[in-house]
C-alpha cells in the first residue's frame, strides 16, 4: 500500500465515522487496503454510476466490474466499496459482504428481487394519516423489513391531521395491534410533534425510509436534516396520494448522528423469500399454531386448530388470520417461480392431497353403499 494510500487509510474512523465505519467493516476492507483501493459508501446509483463517499469526498465511479447477472448482487445504496484510488473514470472494483439487505420482488414476469438498501439497521416505515390506514400494506412492509435483517419501525406520519387525541390513540393501537414487538411513533413535521424522539431513534446507524407516494417521507427526511434536503410536492386531496418526489435512493448523514436513505415511494410491495418475516409479523399466529392438535395444521378446518378457536373467540381478529394466509400464498408463489425444486415439491404435494380426497370420497362412497 502506498504511502498517500496509507495516510487516507488512517483518516478513515474521522471521514468515515458518521456513516457507519467500525473496526469489523475495516478487517472486512483489509484485503483491498492492500490494493491500493479506497473504502466508501455507496450514497447514490443511477445508471452503471454510483457516487461514493470516501475520505477523500464524494466520488463517481463506474460500477461496470460489479455488475452481475444476478439483481440482488448489483451494488446499491448502503454498500460499502472498494474504489479505485484514482483513474478517469474510477472504478468499484468490489463490494464488502452486506450484513443486511431489504429485497422486494419486481412487479415484471420474471419476478425477479430488486435490492433497495443495504447495511440498513433500522427500516421506518412511514404511513400517512391523511388518507385511511391500509393495515394490509402495513403488514407487507413488515415482513420485508424483518426478513432484511434489521428492525422496524412505524411512523405515522402527519399526525397534525387528527387533532383528536381519543381518535389518535384508537389509530395508533390499530398498527401496534397488526406490527406486534414494533415501535409505533405518531409524528407531524408541521409541528415538530415526534420528531425529536425519532431522531434519537435513527441516530444509532443506518435507516432507511420506506413508504408509498404522499407518506411524507421527503418531509419527514427533511425534518430530520434540519434543512429543506429533499424537494416535497402535495399530495393529491382526492386520495392522498402523491407524485414520486424522490426518484433515487440517497444516503444522508444525519446532524444528529446516524444515517438515513431516502426512497421513491412504492407503488408495490411486493414479498421476496419473506416467510421468516411473514412469520414475525404474525407472531402471535404463529403462537397459537403451536397449539393445534396437529403439526402440519392448515388452519381451515382442522379439528383442534387452536388458531380458529382464537379467532372463534375473539382473541384474534379473522382479518389478520385472512392476512396471514394471503401473504404466505403470495411468498410460495415467488419462491416457487425461483426454485425449481420446491416448485416440484409443491406439485407433488398437491398430487398426493389430490390422491387422499380421491381416497376419502371412495371410502365415504362404500360406506354409504
Amino acid at each position: 500500500m502506498s504511502l498517500s494510500s496509507a495516510s487516507s487509510f488512517s483518516s478513515l474512523p474521522h471521514a468515515l465515522g458518521p456513516l457507519g465505519w467500525d473496526g469489523a467493516w475495516e478487517a472486512e476492507f483489509a484485503p483491498y487496503a492492500e490494493q491500493g483501493l479506497l473504502p466508501g459508501r455507496v450514497v447514490r446509483v443511477d445508471r452503471g454510476q454510483c457516487d461514493v463517499m470516501t475520505a477523500e469526498g464524494i466520488v463517481r465511479a463506474d460500477t461496470a466490474f460489479v455488475t452481475p447477472h444476478d439483481p440482488l448482487r448489483v451494488i446499491c445504496t448502503g454498500d460499502w466499496a472498494a474504489v479505485e484510488a484514482a483513474g478517469n473514470p474510477r472504478y468499484v472494483k468490489a463490494y464488502l459482504p452486506r450484513r443486511t439487505a431489504f429485497v422486494r420482488s419486481t412487479s415484471s414476469q420474471r419476478s425477479e428481487g430488486q435490492i433497495l438498501a443495504a447495511n440498513v439497521d433500522h427500516a421506518v416505515i412511514a404511513v400517512s394519516l391523511a388518507v385511511e390506514l391500509d393495515l394490509g400494506r402495513i403488514e407487507r412492509f413488515l415482513a420485508l423489513a424483518w426478513e432484511s435483517g434489521a428492525q422496524p419501525l412505524v411512523v405515522l406520519t402527519k399526525a397534525d391531521l387528527v387533532p383528536d387525541p381519543v381518535t389518535l390513540s384508537h389509530l395508533v393501537q390499530d398498527v401496534e395491534t397488526t406490527a406486534p414487538g414494533v415501535q409505533v411513533l405518531t409524528v407531524s413535521s408541521l409541528t415538530g410533534e415526534g420528531t425529536d424522539v425519532l431522531a434519537a431513534v435513527v441516530a444509532g446507524g443506518t435507516s432507511v425510509l420506506l413508504g408509498i407516494s404522499g407518506a411524507g417521507k421527503s418531509t419527514l427526511a427533511n425534518a430530520l436534516l434540519g434543512a429543506e434536503v429533499m424537494e416535497v410536492q402535495d399530495t393529491r386531496e382526492v386520495d392522498g396520494k402523491g407524485r414520486h418526489t424522490t426518484t433515487t435512493r440517497n444516503l444522508l448523514a444525519l446532524p444528529g448522528g446516524g444515517v438515513l436513505i431516502d426512497t421513491p415511494g412504492l407503488r408495490g410491495v411486493g414479498l421476496w423469500d419473506a416467510e421468516g418475516g411473514v412469520g414475525q409479523v404474525f407472531s402471535e399466529i404463529e403462537e397459537y399454531a403451536d397449539r393445534c392438535r396437529f403439526h402440519d395444521c392448515a388452519h381451515q378446518s382442522e379439528p383442534g386448530c387452536a388458531v380458529l378457536d382464537a379467532v372463534a373467540s375473539g382473541a384474534l381478529p379473522e382479518r389478520r388470520l385472512e392476512s396471514y394466509r394471503k401473504l404466505l400464498r403470495e411468498n410460495q408463489r415467488i419462491v416457487a417461480k425461483t426454485d425449481a425444486r420446491l416448485r416440484a415439491d409443491i406439485r407433488r404435494d398437491w398430487r398426493m392431497k389430490s390422491a387422499e380426497g380421491r381416497a376419502n370420497y371412495a371410502a365415504k362412497h362404500n360406506g354409504r353403499f
